[in-house]
């Protein structure tokens, strides 16, 4: 259930707010417990909804923090907060690298970012999820073949939650069975704070160089998977080599690690709420709304993602944000608000009404939506059907956690049957 906040209250300032800002928090972004959600996002939206903050790297340049939903949404969707502004800037920030191309969607502000994604939205429609699904569920029950036969305990990181994501976006952009081994690595190289810039733009470097052939044999032998789209557009000149490269290069590795990640986290959740595994033993027709729900309460990232830079003094929140000011909005702590979600922190697969923002909101809202829950529900579906005593081998306390990874979730999720 939900409560629907009142509406928006931000407008174009006319006069300053009375109340000066607190000092800036610094805030570490520490490896977390499990699926533990960061207490200073849950002090914040409390407290200070409206804060600024100070990141592990570039600490000296401040930024703005929004928590609250309405906020959230409105700094995602109002053109006078730009993404495009970042490339001129240096904002304290999550990594010390970009980890996003200068010429990716990411960093697009309308018109252009909406010309970008015209270019791919082809292959992100419902009736391409559903070509794509009974390849999914094929190679998920290829996985978990392989899986039984090298035996008890399996990681299912290694044998499930790796392999089928990374194999999905393959079957998306139209990539061989034979080069998909050597892509495998690459994603985590490049969203991750651990291994360093160095590693990251080495990686970056050899997927740029396998897309570029990719897209040539595309333009040559055309098909309707996402390259065969991208290399009509490129042909046709609505987008140029760069772009398309780029394009191709976000969804490759977005999709593979964080659907790798979140659907490693949902089985998690399953696993140590018996309660709601139990449900949904009983009622599989709850599967999408579950997953949906998951979706929700999943804190899927550290800290946050990029921010935009205010062009013209806007206030948010009742708060005066000056032109040229670095904002960052918080959906994790967008999906945990009280005022539009009842008892936010707990997990209710017959919630109903104000959908979530894990997938963004406005124009940067993600293409792979569909996919994703697609994938989830494969796996979290196929998962239950097959193991109806599934459970972790090693128990909660046994599971092993990444660290200083831009998107939380295990290194091993050692499982029996």
């Amino acid at each position: 259930m939900s409560r629907l906040p009142a509406a928006g209250n931000t407008v174009l300032m006319t006069s300053e707010p009375t109340a000066a800002p607190r000092p800036a928090r610094d805030w570490a972004v520490e490896d977390l417990p499990a699926l533990d959600f960061d207490p200073l996002l849950t002090e914040l939206l409390r407290e200070e909804p409206v804060a600024r903050i100070r990141l592990p790297f570039a600490a000296e340049n401040e930024a703005w923090l929004v928590t609250r939903y309405e906020d959230v949404r409105t700094v995602t969707s109002d053109p006078r907060f730009s993404r495009t502004a970042l490339l001129d800037r240096q904002v304290t920030g999550m990594t010390g690298h970009m980890v996003a191309s200068k010429a990716a969607l990411n960093y697009a502000d309308p018109p252009y970012h909406t010309q970008l994604r015209k270019a791919v939205t082809k292959a992100f429609t419902g009736q391409s999820t559903k070509r794509l699904r009974p390849l999914a569920q094929a190679s998920c029950d290829r996985l978990l073949d392989a899986m039984e036969e090298a035996g008890r305990p399996a990681d299912l990181m290694k044998h499930l939650h790796g392999p089928l994501p990374m194999s999905v976006v393959c079957d998306l952009l139209g990539i061989p069975e034979e080069d998909r081994a050597e892509l495998a690595s690459w994603p985590d190289l490049i969203l991750s704070s651990g291994p360093g810039p160095e590693s990251s733009r080495a990686a970056k470097a050899q997927i740029h160089g396998y897309i570029t052939r990719l897209l040539e044999r595309r333009s040559a032998e055309p098909s309707d998977d996402l390259a065969g789209v991208l290399a009509e557009s490129l042909a046709e000149g609505r987008i140029n080599g760069d772009e398309a490269v780029s394009l191709a290069m976000a969804i490759l590795i977005s999709g593979a690690h964080a659907v790798r990640n979140n659907s490693a986290n949902m089985v998690y959740v399953l696993l140590t709420r018996p309660e709601l595994e139990a449900r949904l033993r009983a009622e599989p027709e709850l599967l999408p709304q579950a997953v949906d729900e998951l979706l929700r309460w999943i804190p899927h990232r550290n800290g946050v993602g990029l921010p935009r830079i205010a062009t013209e003094d806007v206030e948010v929140g009742g708060v005066l944000i000056r032109a040229g000011e670095a904002v960052y909005a918080s959906y994790l702590a967008a999906n945990r608000d009280p005022e539009v979600f009842e008892d936010p922190h707990g997990i209710d697969f017959d919630r109903t009404g104000t959908g979530h923002v894990s997938f963004g909101h406005g124009p940067h809202h993600c293409m792979g939506a569909m996919l994703t829950r697609m994938e989830s529900e494969v796996m979290l579906g196929t998962l239950l059907r097959r193991y109806p005593e599934l459970r972790l081998a090693d128990g909660p306390e046994g599971v092993v956690w990444q660290s200083k990874g831009l998107i939380r979730g295990p290194k091993e999720l050692l499982v029996t049957w």
